[in-house]
């Protein structure tokens, strides 16, 4: 999507200092930049580097208002650059194109399709679907009965999502992802040693600004609920699973593994391969290492505070076991 650096700074809050009439098409690296790109910096020792490249425009700190006498190019001038190089990539991708409901599509009569929806190829839209506006659903893609997604949602290819589940605006699922299916839960029958699934009847709450990354699964409540809140990222490869509650703005990495009913305040960020065991507690602000491991029933505290490990403690007490372990086996050498 072409635009011009005077409708790209109003849209951003950028200050503009240059030709406001040129046009970009898209965002690239310095390395790879055209004269039809976008480029940032959020570091002084890079925006001469910059100013020299093939690149339309500038997005920069404030660092750059000085040197825009000297400047071969218009520099958009953000408070905070990557940012605003990322709302921009946003804006110039071109999600208008082909918003259409494919021919193959199979959508039920009962469902409530909103304006401006595309629907691809050989995607199913259930009994009682609500659809908002601007959404867009990919190719295979399965909704079952009673679903709602907001306005502005993007359901890539082959994303699955049971009945009754819930999507608020602008959520991301990319392909491969399954929302609301069934829980990990069983009986186990003393008399014969089997298992018997327990009743897994609740729902999948996704609230708004929500990104889930490929392939990634998301179970409903056992009797009430799963719910993600607002402005939370997933990761490709994850899984949440029963009655968990996941906080607002909370940054969770590839591979991580959330046992039933886990509770994950706001702000929380976990690296790649977390495991946590059913009934734990992450409380704001935690951050957990990669490969860390919280067992059930625990609480981490502490806003701001890394946990690492397995069982998951303070970083700085991590550290010290490792270099007591490392001169231990030093010295029985």
């Amino acid at each position: 999507m072409r635009q011009t650096l005077r409708d790209l700074a109003e849209k951003l809050g950028c200050h503009l200092l240059g030709d406001s009439s040129i046009t970009v098409t898209g965002v690239s690296s310095l390395h790879s930049t055209t004269s039809e790109n976008l480029v940032f910096v959020e570091d002084p020792q890079y925006l001469d580097a910059a100013l020299r490249s093939p690149a339309a425009a500038v997005i920069a700190g404030d660092f750059a208002a000085g040197k825009f006498a000297a400047a071969a190019k218009p520099i958009l001038i953000s408070s905070q650059p990557r940012l605003a190089f990322a709302r921009a990539a946003k804006l110039l991708r071109d999600s208008d194109h082909n918003r259409v409901i494919h021919p193959s599509a199979i959508v039920s009569t009962s469902a409530k399709i909103g304006r401006n929806v595309a629907i691809g190829p050989r995607a199913v839209i259930g009994e009682h679907v609500k659809i908002g506006d601007e959404t867009i659903i990919g190719a295979g893609s399965a909704i079952e009965d009673n679903t709602v997604i907001g306005s502005h949602c993007r359901l890539d290819p082959n994303v699955t999502i049971y009945p009754g589940t819930t999507l608020g605006n602008r959520v991301v699922v990319q392909s491969g992802a399954v929302l609301g299916s069934e829980g990990f839960g069983y009986v186990r029958d003393s008399e014969t040693g089997r298992y018997e699934q327990s009743p897994q009847i609740g729902r999948l709450v996704i609230e708004d600004d929500v990104e889930i990354g490929a392939n990634s699964t998301i179970d409903r409540g056992a009797l009430d609920e799963t719910r993600i809140h607002r402005g939370s990222k997933i990761d490709n490869l994850v899984h949440i699973g029963h009655n968990c509650h996941i906080g607002e703005n909370v940054v969770i990495a590839a591979q991580t593994g959330l046992s039933g009913s886990v509770t994950i305040e706001d702000n929380v960020i976990m690296g790649g391969q977390v495991g946590i065991g059913d009934h734990a507690r992450v409380e704001s602000g935690v951050m957990i290492g990669g490969q860390g491991g919280i067992l059930p029933k625990k609480i981490l505290r502490g806003k701001g505070l890394v946990f690492w490990g397995t069982p998951a403690r303070p970083l700085r007490e991590y550290l010290k076991e490792l270099a007591f372990v490392s001169r231990a086996a030093k010295k029985a050498r």
